[in-house]
């Protein structure tokens, strides 16, 4: 398994941070590379199925998705059952001083292609790492605009 762990600090009400990374279909605006859609209604529980296809055009793979656990307005923990991506990924809202909230978003991931993967995984994870910051960063800017907020 191996391990990424980031936050943003977002400038909004952890409810409307937790709205904003639950809107499984808005995540393709905000996610570098990534099509978001729950599979079977909304995906707001325990049980529920996402996939994404992450990618540029017809070149990319598809992640499926099952929420594990669900925790309302704090995190959500999905478990990655594709061919490509397994383990888990935690996204989580910790309230902070005043309206301000902390999104962190981290992955356990057994990775692909055996020994490949292994070895690849310290030349692969600082693109990652920054693509999920910018992601990230892009995220808090959304949420931060208004766009989740129930007022």
């Amino acid at each position: 398994m191996k391990h990424l762990r980031l936050e943003v600090p977002v400038a909004a009400p952890p409810e409307e941070v937790f709205r904003g990374f639950t809107d499984w279909r808005a995540q393709g605006e905000w996610m570098l590379g990534t099509d978001v859609r729950p599979v079977f209604g909304e995906a707001s529980g325990v049980g529920g199925r996402i996939e994404a296809w992450t990618g540029v055009g017809r070149i990319g793979f598809l992640d499926t998705m099952v929420i594990t656990e669900w925790i309302d307005g704090r995190k959500v923990v999905v478990t990655h059952t594709g061919a490509v991506v397994r383990g888990d990924g935690i996204m989580e809202v910790i309230p902070g001083e005043g309206r301000d909230s902390l999104f962190v978003w981290a992955e356990r991931l057994e990775l692909p292609l055996g020994l490949v993967g292994r070895v690849g995984w310290p030349v692969v994870r600082p693109a990652f790492a920054a693509g999920v910051r910018s992601s990230l960063d892009t995220f808090a800017g959304l949420v931060e605009s208004g766009r989740w907020s129930s007022a």
